[in-house]
């Protein structure tokens, strides 16, 4: 990237040009999840936004060479729990994946092309965990078979050999996850939970012992209930099944042992995180049997090393301040990283010299330091004498100052979940705003994970309340610190957090803009169309439906338009089936009926979160010209119109 030696020129804060493009952020740039690891080969999943969004799994061998396993136009996703996760698994030189056109499992021996294993439509596969002994996968099915009817979950068992026959294993609970073998295959552990909850709500660890046939015989409750969240069982190499409860307030690390559960560690921090998705993995298993665990405090990740038989503990340090996906490799792990000045990365560390070795980077773009924000965290005033937490991103370029006296625009960005989190991760989006001038405050609004369950518990009935309360006390702090114009506040967000700055702008009139990105407008419409595994989602954050449905009425941005003062552009894919299209249709006809300024942006091919490439760089800088109209600014890019309605 060239840099510029003369002295910065003065411009308003948002016409500030930029080398951090709305290309930068998708151009060379890839969506890393999943780690695999088997013998020295390290394995992760890449998302291309360049490819149409497509999920290829990739394969470092030990002499560093890097190599393409799935094939076009195979595509490495389930839609189990829409969510997905847990897509792949590799065993020996064999790969076993879901494609998400067809939603079926195929089987991939090395330098061969994959072959179908799952034979009936409609059946959904993930979270897979090999039983040697039986020749068999032991995984999550979810069957959409039936019209009309509610996805059914099961655990189940494909053989690896044709014809591939499937087995249930347990049935009865509305939702499964985290099958995991015993090292010798003669016990089988796993997660279950059922409605209203989610999985962080509460959930129970079940162990049987697997008979003859391979089934599971009487299951016995280790751990977990209606107010207790288990997260992640994993066997150790001497047989001893290990997890994280949040029984204490914090997830904290316990193993079964002679019939009851022993905490490990017991730390006011968190060994675990809400279960969206399949296949997470906060800690493994060294050489030694030694637990690698990744933690979160005060917002950030940590690593740490701990020996379960002697009790000791000590800090692994890295350059990383958000950790996750380890997975165990001779000598060492491996595991997604990212820190302020670097991008979300897979990263093996060794054990002995702690010597950090980066394998693959989610983008291959520089950014100089004089255009890089670096985030500070900042602990704010919430409502009822507690406080909030938020990552505060300062505007940033070395070629631009602002004239004596102005304060930049706020752009307060909402995570979706809503128990998920923000991490302080390198995220060209971020500094694609703050480069021209924008101030940002990424909010872990109460509710947020990372802070303890009753931090996470601060939403509990709450939704569309502590959440907004906490975005808008946000912007009120910085704009008191004179961090902030108070005439040009905006808020932004997608999914949950779309729902958060769609209520903001409806029920208050603190924010000037806002932008919402497949946000929830309708909670009845969310509560009634939704997929099985938020279904009952809104008990915990609104209330029982039908029961409260006056509440579900009152806290509904597209129930009060009216009350809406503040201009607004909406993204959405037509292909979403977490929120209808028909939201984001239904939110921008009424605020246009109402005669505010408002954009609505749709796009074919897209889902929930956007993939495409040409997506991603469309919605940006839509919403940098946007704002520009708004706020009084020409952005410096050359930016194709938007067609803003009701624009004076």
């Amino acid at each position: 990237m060239t840099t510029s030696a003369d002295a910065p020129q003065t411009a308003g804060y948002g016409a500030w040009k930029s080398p951090i493009g709305s290309g930068m952020v998708v151009a060379d740039a890839v969506r890393l999840g999943q780690l695999a690891v088997s013998g020295d080969a390290v394995y992760w999943l890449e998302g291309r936004p360049q490819d149409g969004g497509r999920n290829v799994v990739v394969r470092r061998s030990a002499d560093g060479a890097t190599a393409d396993l799935t094939p076009a136009p195979f595509n490495v996703r389930t839609r189990v729990h829409e969510y997905g996760g847990g897509a792949y698994l590799v065993d020996g030189d064999t790969l076993y994946f879901c494609n998400f056109a067809d939603q079926h499992l195929y089987r991939q021996p090395a330098g061969r092309a994959p072959e179908r294993m799952s034979v009936r439509d409609g059946m959904r596969y993930a979270d897979a965990a090999v039983d040697r002994v039986r020749r068999r996968l032991a995984l999550v099915r979810e069957d959409h078979t039936a019209p009309g009817r509610e996805a059914v979950n099961t655990l189940a068992a494909i053989g690896l050999d044709a014809p591939y026959a499937e087995t249930v294993l347990c049935a009865g609970a509305d939702f499964y996850s985290s099958p995991r073998l015993s090292p010798d295959g003669s016990r089988l552990a796993w997660l279950s939970w059922n409605h209203p909850n989610m999985p962080w709500d509460g959930c129970d660890l079940w162990l049987a012992e697997l008979g003859a046939d391979g089934r599971p015989g009487e299951p016995r409750h280790v751990a977990g209930g209606p107010q207790e969240s288990i997260f992640q069982p994993e066997w150790s190499p001497a047989g001893e099944l290990v997890f994280a409860s949040d029984r204490s307030g914090w997830w904290n690390l316990y193993r079964w042992r002679g019939g009851r559960s022993e905490p490990l560690l017991p730390m006011s921090a968190e060994f675990g995180e809400p279960q969206w998705v399949f296949g997470m993995s906060d800690y493994v298993f060294d050489d030694a049997g030694r637990i690698v665990a990744r933690y979160q405090a005060g917002g950030e990740s940590h690593l740490a090393l701990l020996d379960t038989d002697s009790g000791s503990f000590r800090e692994l340090p890295t350059p990383y301040r958000s950790i996750g996906g380890l997975r165990a490799v001779p000598g060492g792990v491996v595991f997604l990283g990212g820190a302020p000045a670097e991008p979300n990365s897979v990263v093996r560390l060794d054990l002995a010299s702690l010597q950090c070795q980066v394998l693959r980077r989610a983008s291959t773009a520089r950014i100089d330091a004089g255009y890089l924000s670096v985030p500070q965290p900042i602990e704010f005033p919430a409502a009822g004498g507690l406080s909030a937490h938020a990552f505060y991103y300062p505007p940033q370029n070395r070629d631009f100052r602002a004239p004596a006296g102005a304060r930049p625009p706020l752009l307060v960005l909402n995570h979706g979940g809503p128990t998920a989190a923000t991490e302080a991760t390198l995220n060209p989006l971020i500094q694609f705003w703050t480069s021209r001038g924008f101030a940002v405050a990424d909010v872990n609004y109460g509710g947020s994970s990372g802070y303890g369950r009753a931090y996470r518990g601060r939403l509990i009935g709450q939704w569309g309340v502590v959440d907004v309360e906490d975005a808008i006390n946000v912007a009120r702090h910085l704009v008191q610190r004179g961090l902030a114009d108070e005439q040009r506040l905006a808020i932004r967000g997608g999914s949950a957090g779309g729902f958060t700055a769609l209520a903001a702008l409806t029920f208050h009139r603190y924010f000037k803009a806002g932008a919402s990105y497949y946000g929830v407008g309708d909670l009845e419409a969310l509560a009634r169309d939704t997929h099985k595994f938020e279904s009952r989602y809104l008990d915990s954050l609104v209330g029982a439906y039908p029961a409260q449905k006056a509440l579900y009425e009152a806290r509904s941005p597209l129930r009060h338009v009216e009350r809406l003062r503040s201009p607004l552009i909406l993204f959405q894919g037509l292909e979403d089936q977490v929120v209808p299209p028909n939201q984001s249709q239904t939110m921008f006809d009424a605020v246009k009926a109402k005669g505010l300024p408002v954009a609505l942006l749709t796009f074919e091919h897209e889902q929930h979160g956007f993939r495409r490439a040409q997506t991603i760089r469309r919605c940006l800088e839509a919403e940098l010209y946007f704002y520009g109209r708004l706020f009084g600014f020409t952005p410096a890019d050359a930016i194709e119109p938007v067609a803003i309605e009701n624009l004076p």
